[in-house]
């Protein structure tokens, strides 16, 4: 196809999105009479019709579907890009809104973007925690962070932190009326602290390894929560034993007011990663966002 019958396409883009050669011709700034040539004179050149006409509407046929649906990403991204090009010229500015789980936010965001913000001061950041596993695009949300193999394979992907080990913790005072459990099946008959998902309304399993060996096993107990920081607190106050990452639990073990529980258990915290959609990877300010956040360990 000739360079210049892009415009067409865009001119048939415009059709399909608005079912109407009135307000396609409007939104372009050209007569009707034009724009319905310019379809006509495309469809001649490709052989096939692609929109179905009647009295009353417009509609895509089956090859104009296919049609759009394999250029109107490119053509977005064409305009991201250009848009991303003149953003350049200037300082990142806006509000780049981030879902994130109260942990990645405290141990990975809040350290990295203090020191960047500072220099950027219209560059606003947002931050959701939730732990739930939010459609980033539905939600509107510029940035995800997720453990590795809870991303989207359709997102670009940037490693923000290592892996963890997840440790099981418990107070001495719960130890000193329970003895420690040693195995998933003695864990079973503790009182263990949960986590519930408000995705799914279930509990988060624990994770655990031996030797190699990948176990993921259901626990029960008095306390149910829905941050891994409440799960702290309970696991300080005797309530039962908990589940976390081991640099959250280190400075209470330190302290002498937690211990480690069942450490030949410890499962693995896949690394953290923010993620985005594609269309995206240009813009200024998240580029700022996702910099600041990478992972140079």
């Amino acid at each position: 196809m000739p360079r210049e019958n892009l415009q067409d396409l865009v001119a048939f883009l415009a059709v399909a999105r608005e079912r109407s050669f009135t307000r396609a011709a409007a939104q372009l700034g050209v007569s009707q009479s034009s724009l319905s040539h310019t379809i006509k004179t495309l469809e001649e050149s490709l052989g096939v019709r692609l929109l179905t006409r009647t009295t009353r509407s417009v509609a895509p046929t089956d090859a104009g579907e296919r049609l759009i649906k394999t250029l109107a990403p490119r053509f977005e991204e064409i305009e991201s890009e250009l848009a991303a090009v003149g953003e350049m010229r200037d300082k990142p500015a806006g509000t780049i809104r981030i879902t994130t789980t109260d942990y990645a936010a405290n141990a990975i965001l809040w350290p990295r973007l203090s020191k960047v913000l500072p220099d950027y001061p219209e560059l606003r950041v947002e931050i959701s925690i939730d732990y739930g596993l939010r459609d980033i695009v539905a939600d509107r949300f510029d940035i995800g962070v997720r453990s590795g193999d809870q991303v989207a394979k359709d997102m670009i992907a940037v490693r923000i932190g290592p892996p963890r080990r997840m440790a099981m913790v418990a107070s001495p005072q719960y130890l000193g009326r329970l003895a420690a459990p040693k195995t998933p099946q003695e864990l079973m008959e503790h009182s263990c602290i949960n986590i519930r998902l408000p995705t799914y309304g279930g509990l988060l399993p624990w994770e655990l390894q031996h030797k190699g060996e990948a176990l993921q096993v259901r626990v029960e107990g008095q306390v149910t929560t829905t941050n891994v920081y409440q799960k702290l607190e309970a696991a300080l106050a005797g309530l039962g034993i908990a589940s976390m990452p081991d640099d959250l639990a280190q400075p209470h073990v330190d302290a002498g007011q937690l211990r480690w529980v069942m450490e030949d258990w410890f499962g693995t915290l896949p690394a953290q990663h923010a993620f985005y959609p594609s269309r995206r990877q240009s813009s200024r300010a998240l580029q700022v966002i996702i910099e600041a956040l990478r992972y140079r360990g």
